[in-house]
Protein backbone atom coordinates (compact mmCIF):
# COMPACT_ATOMS: atom_id res chain seq x y z
CA UNK A 1 0.00 0.00 0.00
CA UNK A 2 0.98 3.92 -0.96
CA UNK A 3 0.01 6.41 1.58
CA UNK A 4 -2.49 8.52 -0.13
CA UNK A 5 -1.21 11.53 1.60
CA UNK A 6 1.87 11.02 -0.54
CA UNK A 7 2.80 13.24 -4.02
CA UNK A 8 2.64 9.97 -7.16
CA UNK A 9 6.34 10.66 -7.61
CA UNK A 10 6.40 7.64 -6.01
CA UNK A 11 4.93 5.70 -8.50
CA UNK A 12 7.38 6.70 -10.51
CA UNK A 13 10.45 5.17 -8.57
CA UNK A 14 8.50 1.87 -7.48
CA UNK A 15 7.96 0.98 -12.13
CA UNK A 16 11.45 1.99 -12.05
CA UNK A 17 12.23 -0.27 -9.39
CA UNK A 18 10.32 -3.14 -9.98
CA UNK A 19 9.83 -3.06 -13.75
CA UNK A 20 6.83 -3.47 -13.72
CA UNK A 21 3.66 -1.30 -15.79
CA UNK A 22 1.47 1.01 -13.17
CA UNK A 23 -2.20 -0.48 -14.87
CA UNK A 24 -4.51 1.69 -12.29
CA UNK A 25 -4.49 4.18 -9.32
CA UNK A 26 -6.23 5.22 -6.31
CA UNK A 27 -7.84 8.57 -6.50
CA UNK A 28 -9.29 8.57 -2.89
CA UNK A 29 -9.69 6.64 0.00
CA UNK A 30 -12.72 4.09 -0.97
CA UNK A 31 -12.63 1.19 -2.16
CA UNK A 32 -14.08 2.18 -5.24
CA UNK A 33 -11.85 5.13 -5.91
CA UNK A 34 -9.82 3.52 -8.62
CA UNK A 35 -9.26 3.89 -11.80
CA UNK A 36 -7.06 2.63 -15.12
CA UNK A 37 -3.37 4.68 -14.89
CA UNK A 38 -3.16 7.60 -17.92
CA UNK A 39 0.38 8.27 -17.34
CA UNK A 40 -0.38 11.96 -19.47
CA UNK A 41 -3.19 12.60 -16.84
CA UNK A 42 -0.71 11.70 -14.18
CA UNK A 43 1.83 13.69 -15.60
CA UNK A 44 -0.59 16.97 -15.65
CA UNK A 45 -2.17 16.55 -12.10
CA UNK A 46 1.68 17.18 -11.00
CA UNK A 47 2.80 19.45 -13.00
CA UNK A 48 -0.92 21.52 -12.58
CA UNK A 49 0.33 24.72 -10.31
CA UNK A 50 3.89 24.73 -11.42
CA UNK A 51 3.73 25.44 -15.27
Amino acid sequence: LIDGTAKGGVVLAIRQELDIPVKFIGFGEKIDDIGEFNSEDFMRGLLEGIL
